[in-house]
C-alpha cells in the first residue's frame, strides 16, 4: 500500500513556508499536468473563437474571387462595339481588330502600354479603350451576381462550398457557449497565472506563505474550472471546426449542397447582404412609421435551430409587432419559418400553447419544419388519436399542427391561452359564410396573436382580401373600398400595411436560379383536332380543356409529341421533371409516353405522408426522372426543389394555380434553372382562356404584389373575327362563354 506524501519540513528559520501534506500534493507534476490542461485549454478556445471571423473573411475573398470571374464572363460575351457607348470620344476599333482583339474582356485585360505595342494603336487609342473598358467592367462589377451552378462544378466553387460548411460548424460550436464563454476563460487565465509557481517546488518552498496559500488555491480553482461542461464543448466543438476546415471532397459538396442549397445560400446572403432587414424590398414597401415598428421589435432566436434571412427576420418582427397580421410572401420564400420565428421569441418570453391551422396536404410538412427548424415542440390534432394528442398538448405545450377540417372537431379548448395561431394558405377561408371560415374567425379572436400565411391572397377578387383582413383587422378592412384600387396600387398598398406584408422572390432572393417561362403553342391535327371539337360539339368544358391528349401518342396528339421532346432533351441534360395537369387521364397519358423514366403519379387520392414519401423518392433518384402531379395536389404544401423544368400540361383556370404549382419548384433551396413550359394550342379553349385570364393577371400583379404593374403585350394573335362582347361578359359563367365563343367560330350550330 503505497502511504500518503509526507509534509516537506522547512529548514530552520523558514518555518512560515511549511505546507501541509494535501498542499504539497498539487506541487510539482500534478500542478503542472493541471496548467498545461487550462492552456491547453485556452489555446483551443480562442482557436474555436476566433474561428468563425476568420472563416467569415475567407468566404469573403472566395466570394469576390468568384464574383470577378462573373464579371469577367459578362465582358468576354462584349463585342468591341460596347466599347463606343462607353468611350468619352469617338473610338475607331479598326486597329483594335486587325490586332486579334475580340471583346472587352481583352481589352480590359491589357494594360495601355501593352496596347500600343500593336500595329496602327497609338497612346491616345490606348487610353480611350482602356478607360473605357475600366468603365464597362466597374458597370459589370456592380451588377455581377454570383450563383452556385451545379452544372459547373468549378473547384472555386466547391472550395467556397467547403469555407461555408465550416462556418456553419464553427457557428454551431460556438453558440451554445454564449458569451459566458468569455468570463470562463479570463478566469482560467488569470489563475492559471498566479498558479504558475505550484510547477517548482523549489520556487513554493521559498515563496511566503500568503503566496504559496494563493498559488495553491488558484491551482485548485483551475482544476475546479475545468471540470465546467463547457471546458468539454470547446474541446469537442474546436475538433469539429478543425475536421470541417480539413480538404473536403468536392463530389462530397456539391452532393451536400444539392440537398441543402438554402443552408448554404442562406449564409452566403448573409455575407452579400441579400435580404437585409433595412432593404426597402425586405420591408415590402410599407409605410416609414410601421417600418419603425417593426424594426425596433425585439426577436429572440436562441429556439431556432436555422439562420433566419434578412427579409423573413423582419417578416417574424411584423408578425409580433402587428399582432394580428397577414403575411403573403411569395411562394417559396419560407413563410414556415418565419412563423416558427415568431412562435419560438414568444415561447422564450413565457407562452406555451401556439395553434397552426392548414390544409391537411401541408400538416405533415409542418410536423417536420417544426422539428427541422425549431426546439419547439409539435403536436398532431389530426386522425383518430387526435383527442388524446389535444390532452397532451394542452398539458405540456408547444405547436399544436390541425387541418382545416379537424378544427371543428376539436375538445374544447376553453383554458387554453394561446400565444398565436397561424393560418397556413389562408385564401381556403375567403369564404366568411363557410363552416371553416366561422371556425378559424372564432379562433382568432381567441388568440393572443393571429397569423395568416398566403402567396395568393388577392386571388381574382378584391373582395376575398377585404375578408381575410377582416378577420384580423376589421378597422383596416373597413377602410379598403373600390375606388383606392382605382387610385392605384400604391394608394391600396398605404392603406393595408398596418396589416399585410408581402415580398417577392426577385427582390429578396438574388441567389435563386432565373425562372424562364416558355409559352409552347401547338396546333392541333387530325385526330387531336377532331376529338376536340366533338367536345365542344357536345358542350363538355372539361372535355374540351384534356382533348389534346386524346390519342394517347405522341403521333396523334401535338401537345404530347411537344412534351415527350421537352422531356427527352431534360433525360440528356440530367434533369428532372414535373408535369403538372388538372386532369388524372392526362397524368397517365403523359406517364405512358415517357415511360420508365416516370414515377407514380402524385394525386389527391394519396395521402399527406404518401404524398411526401412520393416526392422524397422522386428527389433522391440519380439524374432524370419525371413526376407527374395533379396541380390541384401538388400546388400546395410540398416542396419539389429537385425538379428543373416543369411543365404545364394546360392552363389553368385561375393564374395563381399555376404560380403555387411552379412556386413548388422554384424556391429557396433550388439549384438549378428553372424552365416552365406552358403547353397551349392554338385557336382552342387554351388561347381563349388565357385572353379571359389576362385582366386578373393584372389586377393581382398591381395590388397584391409589390412590384409595379407589368404592361401587358398586345395578343400575338387576331382574334378580330371573335365574339370578343361574349368573352369578357362576366355576367355569364366563364366556361359556357369560352365553349359558346368556340362553337361559333368552328361554325358549330
Amino acid at each position: 500500500m503505497n502511504e500518503p506524501p509526507r509534509p516537506e519540513v522547512a529548514p530552520s528559520g523558514v518555518g512560515e513556508h511549511t505546507a501541509t501534506a494535501a498542499d504539497t500534493s498539487r506541487i510539482g507534476d500534478s500542478a503542472r499536468q493541471v496548467l498545461a490542461d487550462a492552456w491547453s485549454f485556452l489555446d483551443t478556445a480562442s482557436h474555436l473563437l476566433s474561428e468563425p471571423a476568420r472563416l467569415w473573411q475567407q468566404v469573403q475573398e472566395q466570394y469576390e474571387q468568384l464574383s470577378e470571374q462573373v464579371m469577367a464572363e459578362q465582358l468576354r460575351e462584349m463585342p468591341l462595339d460596347k466599347l463606343r457607348e462607353a468611350a468619352s470620344g469617338k473610338l475607331r476599333l479598326g486597329d483594335l481588330e486587325n490586332a486579334g482583339l475580340r471583346n472587352v474582356h481583352e481589352v480590359f485585360s491589357a494594360t495601355p502600354e501593352q496596347l500600343q505595342r500593336h500595329p496602327g494603336i497609338g497612346l491616345k487609342t490606348a487610353s480611350q479603350v482602356s478607360e473605357a473598358a475600366e468603365k464597362l467592367a466597374t458597370a459589370a462589377r456592380r451588377q455581377a451576381v454570383f450563383r452556385f451552378d451545379p452544372d459547373r462544378k468549378t473547384a472555386g466553387q466547391a472550395e467556397l462550398l467547403g469555407t461555408l460548411r465550416a462556418v456553419e460548424v464553427a457557428e454551431q460550436a460556438t453558440a451554445p457557449l454564449g458569451e459566458h464563454i468569455h468570463t470562463l476563460t479570463t478566469q482560467v487565465d488569470d489563475l492559471a497565472r498566479r498558479a504558475r509557481r505550484t510547477r517548482s517546488k523549489m520556487r513554493m518552498f521559498f515563496s511566503r506563505r500568503e503566496t504559496k496559500t494563493d498559488a495553491l488555491q488558484s491551482l485548485a480553482a483551475v482544476e475546479t474550472l475545468l471540470g465546467d461542461p463547457r471546458v468539454d464543448k470547446v474541446h469537442s466543438g474546436d475538433e469539429q471546426v478543425r475536421h470541417a476546415t480539413e480538404p473536403q471532397n468536392h463530389s462530397a459538396l456539391w452532393h451536400d449542397y444539392q440537398q441543402r442549397a438554402a443552408t448554404y445560400n442562406t449564409l452566403l446572403a448573409r455575407l452579400t447582404g441579400a435580404g437585409a432587414a433595412t432593404d426597402s424590398s425586405a420591408q415590402g414597401a410599407i409605410p416609414r412609421e410601421v417600418e419603425r415598428e417593426v424594426s425596433s421589435t425585439a426577436l429572440d432566436t436562441s429556439l431556432l435551430r436555422s439562420s433566419l434571412r434578412g427579409y423573413q427576420a423582419f417578416g417574424a418582427k411584423f408578425a409580433l409587432a402587428r399582432r394580428h397580421s397577414l403575411l403573403g410572401d411569395e411562394m417559396g420564400l419560407g413563410k414556415t419559418i418565419e412563423a416558427l420565428a415568431a412562435m419560438a421569441h414568444l415561447a422564450v418570453t413565457g407562452q406555451r400553447h401556439f395553434l397552426v391551422v392548414c390544409p391537411a396536404g401541408v400538416l405533415v410538412n409542418w410536423i417536420g419544419e417544426t422539428g427541422k427548424h425549431s426546439d419547439l415542440t409539435s403536436h398532431s390534432l389530426h386522425g383518430p388519436h387526435r383527442d388524446s394528442a389535444t390532452q397532451r398538448w394542452k398539458q405540456e405545450g408547444g405547436v399544436a399542427v390541425t387541418t382545416y377540417e379537424t378544427l371543428r372537431r376539436l375538445p374544447e379548448l376553453h383554458g387554453v391561452e394561446l400565444g398565436m395561431v397561424v393560418i397556413d394558405e389562408a385564401h381556403y377561408v375567403k369564404n366568411p359564410d363557410a363552416k371553416r371560415s366561422r371556425a378559424v374567425a372564432e379562433m382568432v379572436r381567441n388568440a393572443e396573436r393571429a397569423l395568416f400565411l398566403t402567396g395568393t391572397p388577392m386571388e381574382n377578387r378584391l373582395a376575398e382580401f377585404k375578408t381575410l383582413v377582416g378577420y384580423l383587422q376589421p378597422e383596416v378592412a373597413e377602410k379598403i373600398r373600390a375606388e383606392d384600387v382605382l387610385m392605384g396600387a400604391d394608394s391600396f398598398r398605404r392603406i393595408v400595411a398596418p396589416v399585410y406584408l408581402r415580398r417577392n422572390q426577385e427582390d429578396v432572393l438574388t441567389e435563386l436560379p432565373e425562372k424562364l417561362e416558355l409559352d409552347d403553342w401547338v396546333e392541333l391535327g387530325g385526330a387531336d383536332g377532331r376529338a376536340y371539337r366533338d367536345a365542344v360539339a357536345g358542350g363538355n368544358f372539361m372535355a374540351a380543356r384534356r382533348a389534346a391528349y386524346e390519342p394517347g401518342t405522341a403521333k396523334g396528339s401535338a401537345k404530347l409529341e411537344r412534351l415527350v421532346d421537352i422531356v427527352t432533351e431534360s433525360a440528356e441534360n440530367g434533369w428532372k421533371v414535373v408535369v403538372f395537369s388538372y386532369f388524372l387521364e392526362v397524368l397517365e397519358t403523359v406517364r405512358a409516353a415517357v415511360g420508365p423514366a416516370a414515377t407514380q403519379p402524385l394525386t389527391g387520392k394519396l395521402t399527406p405522408q404518401a404524398k411526401q414519401e412520393l416526392v422524397d423518392d422522386f428527389t433522391r433518384r440519380e439524374g432524370h426522372a419525371v413526376l407527374p402531379g395533379q396541380i390541384t395536389a401538388g400546388g400546395v404544401g410540398l416542396n419539389i426543389q429537385a425538379a428543373s423544368v416543369v411543365i404545364l400540361a394546360e392552363p389553368q383556370l385561375k393564374p395563381s394555380t399555376e404560380e403555387q404549382a411552379i412556386a413548388r419548384c422554384h424556391r429557396m433551396g433550388q439549384t438549378r434553372k428553372v424552365h416552365v413550359h406552358r403547353l397551349m394550342a392554338k385557336d382552342t379553349v387554351d388561347q381563349r382562356l388565357q385572353e379571359v385570364l389576362e385582366g386578373k393577371a393584372r389586377l393581382f400583379d398591381a395590388y397584391a404584389r409589390h412590384s409595379a404593374a407589368k404592361a401587358s403585350e398586345a395578343a400575338a394573335t387576331d382574334t378580330d373575327h371573335l365574339n370578343e362582347q361574349l368573352l369578357h361578359d362576366e355576367a355569364v359563367p366563364m366556361e359556357q362563354r369560352i365553349l359558346q365563343v368556340e362553337r361559333e367560330r368552328l361554325g358549330i350550330g
